[in-house]
């Protein structure tokens, strides 16, 4: 899932570079591919025991270029482009159809078009932005800060199932399955705050992230300039912005403890707020927050909510309405003249992510229609680019899956009878869905004005906030979708017991009828398997089949995984993508797992669903290395310098060269390629992380 920036800023991010995605993406088709083996994109000089991920995509990352408008290039970006110009004609016919007023059509083609209205966005300037920071500028005590403080909430934080902890706002809202009471909602509260991803970019000592620090302030300043704050004063009310995020910083958790459910669920009630985390009014913040009738709430970091409390006692009231005033602009930069948009590119496009020129404006409109009606989009993608007959083929494949599973369950010599039930039992009631959900928003509520593009955002997001509060009190609907159609992308959700596959990611080459079928399970096999997996790993493991957050393993059962995560973790934290910055095989242990036990599983149910035959030679290929090709060729990508550094301190899912390594721990991926001992990706039998 996607990492999420500022508001207007995950828009760039989804179109600068394909997400990091929990699952593997598409590989490319080549000219010599035609029965779905690129051996033009392959190193054959290279021994595969020694850079297997080299040895299937050596010749490709040599010759392949990264896009100006990119910070990274490879398999799932070539078909993210593909599925967004798709989608692009699809929203472009939505607004030439004259459909009716009001109707999703509508809706969609006027939001597209209207953004596109780049001269109307600069003659209105930042006119429509002016009212928003007349009500900050109009703040005089500490309960209208307060409720400043509380409208900015929005739903637009997920703790578990995307794993996106970002929000620019001081908290983060994510209305999700109770862990306690599986079949109600409950309001999860994040830490937010930030204009750079994580805390590591304000505290971390080193000088390169010293040189962003500096960067960040000039840019902080240049936006305050564009807004019209005197020169004069731009750099001393930067240095005031840019040091009270240094102090949100400093009282966020890190990535990896947010990583952490045990350490995330805290139930605090209404009281709870004023005694644990005070100088904050509480009261006045929930109520314009929409909130002020909840007695509940599940607290992810503690330790920021007292933390940003006492800086919004302590720190001057005229700082915090500067800071506001800020973000509120940076937060809506996407929807402003081209001047914002240029100075936010330069920032978060080059010096962040290394990414030399901007994308065309095409795309992010089709990422801003996507933002406001992802479930609209869907409906035309799927009618268009997802057949009934890919459907069944998918849904196909996603049993065979599901049964090799199982069938692994009861191989375990090292489970307890009493675990394999528990996990067969949550293996029967998990819930797949499979290319679009059974049941579309409705977006009726939703009013999109033509030539107001950035009322069109705000409208959006209070939208889908509105939508998510709404859902406090009602039964939990595990049907419910957490990923748009058109995006590509899988996820498993933990508590809910449930996964998405969209259709975007069930396409050719990955998912091809015209190929071999032991490179679909190696491809889409694999990541279906990954999130199979999730639902049985470190985080998965603490979730009953109902959701509970209760531990079904006995414990010496948990203390054999246990083991082997850690020699999965230590795996991990040996991979260097720079000299100075290692992977965090903590960080990435969920993944990882992942990784591990959905390839091995997808083998299993390649191997399965011959029927004990053996699978065609293809181009002098066995079955077996088809398989393992088709997955280290899913992961194709060379991405930036800045952009893989920003990845491994915030993403928890591994650079993908080390993602496609995972091979090194099923037996079958040695005997499929000879390696043998002396080559450098080789582990002794008893070193290979076994986890499923």
């Amino acid at each position: 899932m996607t990492r999420r920036l500022p508001a207007s800023l995950l828009l760039l991010a989804a179109v600068l570079a394909a997400s990091c995605a929990p699952a593997p993406r598409a590989a490319t088709s080549a000219p010599a591919a035609a029965a779905g083996v690129d051996l033009e994109g392959m190193d054959r000089s290279v021994a595969p025991g020694d850079d297997f991920f080299a040895f299937a995509n050596g010749a490709w990352l040599k010759s392949a270029e990264i896009p100006a408008d990119r910070s990274s290039w490879g398999s799932g970006d070539i078909v993210v482009e593909r599925t967004a110009k798709r989608t692009a004609d699809l929203v472009a016919e939505a607004a030439q159809s004259n459909a009716p007023a009001g109707s999703d059509a509508r809706k969609v083609g006027d939001t597209y078009t209207t953004f596109l209205d780049e001269e109307r966005i600069e003659a209105l300037g930042l006119e429509p932005l002016r009212p928003e920071l007349a009500r900050i500028a109009a703040v005089s005590d500490a309960r209208e800060l307060a409720r400043a403080l509380g409208e900015t909430l929005r739903s637009d934080v997920d703790a578990f199932n995307s794993t996106d902890f970002y929000t620019g706002n001081v908290f983060g809202l994510w209305i999700a399955q109770d862990l306690d009471e599986p079949t109600r909602y409950a309001p999860f509260l994040l830490q937010g705050g930030l204009g750079m991803p994580d805390r590591d970019y304000y505290l971390d000592p080193s000088p390169r992230m010293e040189e962003i620090r500096a960067r960040y302030l000039g840019h902080v300043a240049a936006v305050l300039r564009l807004t019209g704050v005197p020169p004069g004063g731009c750099d001393a009310r930067a240095r005031r912005i840019v040091g009270l995020e240094r102090l949100i910083a400093a009282a966020h958790a890190t990535r990896a403890d947010s990583a952490d459910v045990r350490k995330g669920y805290n139930r605090w009630t209404r009281a709870d707020f004023a005694a644990k985390a005070p100088g904050l009014d509480w009261e006045a913040f929930f109520e314009a927050a929409g909130l002020g009738r909840q007695e509940t709430f599940v607290v992810w970091h503690p330790g920021a909510a007292t933390g940003i409390a006492a800086l919004v006692r302590d720190e001057p009231l005229a700082t915090w309405k500067e800071y506001l005033a800020f973000r509120r602009v940076e937060a809506l930069a996407t929807w402003l003249p081209k001047a914002f948009v240029d100075e936010q590119f330069a920032f978060y496009g080059k010096v962040l992510s290394g990414t030399p020129e901007q994308p065309e404006r095409w795309k992010t409109a089709i990422a801003v229609t996507d933002e406001a009606l992802g479930e609209a989009v869907g409906r035309l993608y799927v009618g268009r680019y997802f057949p009934p007959s890919e459907k069944a083929r998918a849904e196909a494949m996603v049993r065979n899956v599901i049964a090799a599973f199982g069938r692994r369950i009861d191989g375990l010599d090292w489970m307890s009878a009493e675990t394999k039930a528990k996990a067969k039992a949550k293996l029967a009631v998990l819930k797949v869905g499979v290319g679009y959900p059974d049941r579309w928003l409705d977006y009726s509520g939703l009013e999109v004005v033509p030539g107001d593009a950035l009322g069109n955002a705000r409208r959006a997001s209070l939208f889908e906030y509105r939508r998510n509060l709404a859902k406090l009190g009602r039964e939990v609907d595990r049907g419910e979708w957490v990923m748009n159609p058109q995006l590509v992308n899988a996820v498993n959700l933990p508590a809910m017991n449930a996964m998405n596959f969209p259709a975007a990611i069930l396409q050719p080459p990955d998912f091809d009828p015209g190929r071999p079928e032991v490179m679909d399970y190696g491809a889409i096999g694999s990541v279906i398997g990954h999130e199979v997996s999730h639902s049985f790993d470190d985080q998965g493991a603490l979730f009953d089949a109902e959701g509970r957050l209760k531990s079904w393993w006995t414990e010496e059962d948990f203390a054999h995984f246990a083991a082997s995560a850690k020699k999965l973790v230590a795996q991990y934290d040996a991979y260097r993508p720079f000299p100075d910055l290692p992977v965090d095989g903590t960080l990435t242990l969920s993944e990882n797992i992942a990784d591990v036990a959905g390839l091995a599983v997808a083998w299993d149910a390649y191997r399965l669903s011959l029927g004990g035959r053996e699978a065609p030679v293809v181009h002098g290929l066995t079955g077996d290395q088809q398989f393992f090709l088709s997955f280290a060729r899913s992961w194709r990508t060379k991405t930036r310098e800045e952009a893989l550094r920003q990845q491994v301190i915030t993403d928890s899912h591994a650079p993908a060269e080390y993602r496609a390594d995972c091979v090194r721990n099923l037996d079958a991926w040695y005997s499929a390629f000879s390696v043998a001992p002396g080559a450098r990706l080789y582990l002794p039998p008893a070193e290979r992380v076994r986890v499923w």
